[in-house]
């Protein structure tokens, strides 16, 4: 609850959002909350239709927007890859 007004009215961002919004709903389930549909978005499903071919994982679609995700799978890491790569494609 300490973080909800602090995200409210804010569109989420996630590289694969099918995962991500599974796992939020299901942390407001646990916590008895209502889930209030944020807006969100998918760099994943974005990534594919700026480059149709080749791989699109984080670590790739990072590099072709010039970020080194070095640190791959550090949740800061990733969390500020997929905010390179929203910056360059959303």
């Amino acid at each position: 609850k300490q973080i909800e007004p602090k995200i409210a009215g804010l569109p989420l961002v996630a590289h694969n959002k099918a995962f991500d919004e599974s796992c939020l709903k299901a942390v407001f389930r646990v916590y008895q909350m209502d889930y209030p549909d944020y807006p969100f978005y998918c760099t994943c499903v974005a990534s594919r239709r700026v480059w149709p071919q080749g791989s699109h994982t984080l670590d790739v679609i990072a590099a072709r927007c010039g970020y080194n995700l070095s640190n791959h799978h550090h949740a800061l890491a990733d969390a500020e890859a997929c905010a390179a790569i929203a910056l360059e494609i959303l």
